[in-house]
């Protein structure tokens, strides 16, 4: 099995490097992240300027791009070869309900999706790497679970793992997306220039976070699997916008 692995927190990140070592055994690895922090990047594109593709010496490449950079460069330039499998992270904190419309973790592992390549991205709710090695145990079982019993689609699969011990996870759980009450209000400073600046401020806590949904799995400490989709079109009301247009 031949996987891509990326994410968005960098190249040099520990959650990369840990789910690298842990998916080598099942496959041929090939890691392109990015070279910067690039959190809440989300699908976009870099179209301005040209890309560099570098390599370090663990093997990593590294772009100096977005997540989804990464990927694209990955399928369309570097590889020879098409991938069984994408996987993006280990993201550094959760990556729940609307995060999943900024999330660069996300973002990389839907580029990979839009190629028709299965893919997962692998969050660990809480920051600081706290039980690294929880999530990529998870990691290396459902990644092993794809190997044994492969998707008959490509899928695009959002998971989000607790940061317990293992022996204190309560199961997997596949789940639907919840969501967040709208986030704090920014934070305004001051430059030493006197300029005044602003910090976009924390998350929201959840507004629906029932047992069904990813928030739901995370309180109970089982790892939340979301499906995801990328058509946004909203075909309920396809007929309503056509019978405002009217005869026009």
């Amino acid at each position: 099995m031949r996987i891509l692995v990326t994410n968005d927190d960098g190249y040099n990140a520990a959650g990369i490097e840990a789910l690298a070592a842990a998916l080598r055994p099942l496959g041929d690895v090939t890691v392109v992240a990015p070279e910067t922090n690039c959190s809440a990047a989300s699908n976009s594109l870099t179209l301005r300027r040209p890309l560099a593709l570098r390599q370090v010496p663990n093997g990593f490449y590294f772009v100096n791009g977005t997540p989804s950079d990464c990927v694209h460069v990955a399928m369309t330039g570097l590889l020879d070869f098409r991938p069984d499998l994408v996987v993006s992270g280990i993201n550094n904190g959760a990556n729940l309900g609307e995060d999943t419309l900024y999330s660069g973790t996300v973002a990389a592992a839907s580029e990979g999706y839009l190629f028709g390549v299965p893919s997962m991205a692998f969050s660990l709710v809480e920051r600081d790497w706290k039980h690294l090695d929880t999530a990529t145990r998870v990691a290396r079982e459902l990644v092993t679970r794809f190997r044994d019993q492969p998707w008959q689609t490509p899928l695009l699969l959002n998971v989000n793992i607790p940061a317990v011990p293992y022996q204190q996870l309560s199961g997997f759980r596949a789940t639907r997306l919840g969501r967040r009450h709208p986030s704090e209000p920014v934070i305004r400073s001051t430059t030493p220039y006197g300029d005044t600046v602003y910090w976009i401020g924390p998350v929201g806590l959840a507004l629906d976070g029932g047992p069904d949904t990813d928030f739901g799995a995370i309180a109970s400490h089982a790892v939340s699997l979301t499906p995801l989709r990328l058509d946004l079109t909203d075909h309920a009301q396809t007929q309503a916008v056509a019978h405002w247009m009217g005869d026009r």
